[in-house]
Order: structure tokens, then sequence, then C-alpha cells
């Protein structure tokens, strides 16, 4: 078995090189989603956003966050969703909300 290094070409068009590749698993349907910032309001407030998106692909998801209080700084949901497709498009379109 041989190995080819392949190098990646520029776009004519834009002038990117870019490799994009995803795996789809069965049962992959929960994402992680941890968010950081100063305070119990300003945690809940970022926190919507992202379910706002996520509502957006499929309203029918769950949603578990760890406890927060008033001087907390940093939050983990974990959002499962119907299928693995769901969890993707929701990955790829929470991009945008990343800081």
């Amino acid at each position: 078995m041989t190995t080819e290094k392949q190098e990646y070409q520029p776009c004519d068009a834009c002038g990117v090189s870019a490799e994009m590749g995803f795996m789809i698993n069965e049962n992959d349907d929960i994402a992680d989603v941890q968010i950081f910032a100063n305070g119990k309001t300003a945690l809940e407030s970022e926190l919507a956003n992202y379910l706002a998106l996520a509502k957006e692909v499929n309203a029918n998801f769950k949603v578990e966050t760890t406890p927060i209080d008033e001087t907390s700084t940093e939050l983990t949901a974990r959002i499962q969703f119907e299928c693995s497709a769901e969890k993707l498009i929701f990955e790829l379109k929470s991009r945008s909300l990343a800081k």
C-alpha cells in the first residue's frame, strides 16, 4: 500500500485552498457547546443564541446544561438532535456565533 501526499492548489476564483470532510456516524447526534462569559446573565444570553440556532435546524432538540450561578464564567451545554445530519448542520452554522 502506498500513500500519496496531495498538494492542495489554491482556487482560481477566490485564491483559497481548503480541505473539507466530515464523517457522519450513526448515533452521533449530540453537539457539545462551551460558552465563556462573566456571570449568569451573560452566559444565559449566549446560550439563548445557540438554542435559537438549534431551533432553526430542528425544533425537536433536547438540551442539558451544567449548573451556573452569578459568579460562573463557563457553561457547557449538550444539545441532542434527532439525527447526525442535524447536529452537523448546527455545528457548521454555529461557527458564526463562536467568538
